[in-house]
């Protein structure tokens, strides 16, 4: 494995950021003015419990969502009041989602599945590349029902890096796994980041994931409670929780 790129230029970056949802006559604050800043070639862990804002931050910075007031920035590009097709082409040419369900199609094979996203991406690996990366070349002529829940997800993620992204936000990626498995998913966003460069984040209520974080961003409540480099990185393989 070659050495994890060094942090780079700022790639993403919400500006006091702020989530407020309607919820009949009352205010929801998801996120409290958030500003943080997501660097090229960094592997970032976002944690913080259930409820504290995690999520839809991600959401926010990755496009998915927009927010109450605040600015997102992609390089030099504002996405706060961008347009659904403006968007749309961000999340398509530079950003893969890994959720915590997998979102895999029943119907096709693992291949299959990725090949969705090769089939729309404008310099994408082959299908056949993005599961080798993952250590799933012996096994996409399998369906979703014939793979475990740690190799679904594992599918899930060459998809998700199928199409070269720049960036890769993974939302409680390990969060319906078990331990043993969960390791081995985090080993190839490791190995994705080591070896492809990847700008990744992973959020995550897991507080000893961050071990392995190039930087540590913890949310408490909707806001930011703390932003560390990880002076003491360790491999995921010698996590454990």
């Amino acid at each position: 494995m070659t050495a994890r790129p060094e942090s780079g230029e700022e790639v993403l970056r919400a500006i006091n950021v702020s989530k407020i949802y309607r919820m009949g006559d009352v205010d929801v604050h998801a996120v409290r003015g958030v500003t943080v800043s997501l660097h090229a070639g960094e592997l970032m862990v976002l944690v913080g419990a259930s409820g504290s804002g995690k999520s839809t931050l991600l959401n926010i910075i990755g496009g998915l969502d927009t927010a109450t007031s605040g600015r997102v920035m992609y390089r030099d590009q504002d996405l706060t009041h961008a347009t659904d097709r403006v968007l749309t082409n961000f999340r398509r040419d530079h950003v893969g989602f890994v959720f915590q369900f997998y979102n895999l199609i029943p119907s096709l094979t693992a291949r299959e599945n990725v090949a969705l996203v090769t089939e729309i991406a404008q310099n994408p690996m082959t299908p056949e590349a993005a599961l080798d990366v993952v250590a799933l070349g012996d096994r996409m002529d399998h369906f979703p029902a014939q793979l475990s829940g740690g190799e679904q997800q594992r599918v899930a993620i060459a998809r998700a890096i199928a199409k070269r992204p720049e960036i890769l936000l993974c939302d409680e990626p390990t969060g319906a796994l078990d331990f043993k498995t969960g390791v081995r998913v985090l080993e190839v966003l490791e190995r994705i980041n080591h070896e492809l460069g990847t700008t990744t984040a992973v959020i995550t209520h897991n507080a000893p994931i961050s071990a392995m974080a190039t930087r540590v961003v913890t949310m408490t409540d909707g806001r930011l409670q703390s932003d560390v480099r990880n002076t003491n990185i360790r491999k995921a393989i010698e996590i454990e929780w």
